[in-house]
């Protein structure tokens, strides 16, 4: 059986430095892409050609069979990316952006105060952004990730300032997904323990 997302011998350089060389990787529905290694290693280099955002030297990404460059606005839809950078409005309001994001989407919850509420950020949904802590700021960007119907989730460092109690929740949030059938590609330094299939790349 072809997998819902492949990647075939994908080089990518930076600089005069080989980030990666015929790297193929195949992942379907309930799965999870870890990638694994050091800062400077090539993951969040990765997610972003995956993502469409850099240009790789070599190789080809299919989704469904077809390649991803000649159906980028399907893949596009079917993605949602947590980033290192939350990348929010800092003066607007938490709502304010996850509202405006979820406008620009086809497909989106409208359970904003479940969703909010669930990540125990309910009380902060009027503040600015710029005023919410780095680990607040995290939850809103799951927040975003749950107002999607995306099937594929690209999660880059998604624990980063999270304590114990965030990092549980994360884990839970994509163990629900996966269990959905959705995907998740996530790069990450900590072990990384769930009970769903597990494919690890590990750069260099």
């Amino acid at each position: 059986m072809t997998a819902k997302l492949t990647a075939d011998s994908l080089t990518l350089f930076r600089g005069e430095r080989c980030l990666f060389e015929n790297l193929s990787f195949a992942l379907n529905p309930g799965e999870l892409l870890l990638l694994e290694g050091c800062n400077g290693s090539g993951k969040t280099s990765l997610i972003r050609a995956i993502a469409g955002l850099i240009e790789l030297e070599t190789g080809e990404i299919y989704w469904d069979e077809q390649p991803v460059r000649r159906q980028r606005q399907v893949f596009n839809n079917e993605l949602v990316w947590m980033a290192h950078r939350v990348g929010f409005k800092a003066d607007l309001s938490l709502v304010e952006n996850l509202r405006f994001e979820s406008a620009l989407r086809r497909d989106s919850r409208h359970d904003l105060d479940d969703i909010l509420t669930r990540l125990n950020i309910n009380r902060l949904k009027r503040l600015p952004v710029r005023s919410l802590s780095a680990g607040q700021q995290r939850r809103v960007a799951l927040a975003r990730m749950l107002m999607s119907a995306a099937t594929l989730w690209m999660m880059d460092e998604p624990v980063t300032n999270l304590d114990r109690e965030g990092r549980s929740l994360v884990m839970t949030l994509v163990s629900e997904h996966l269990a959905r059938g959705g995907m998740v590609i996530m790069a990450a330094h900590q072990d990384i323990q769930i009970d769903f299939p597990v494919h690890t790349i590990q750069l260099q």
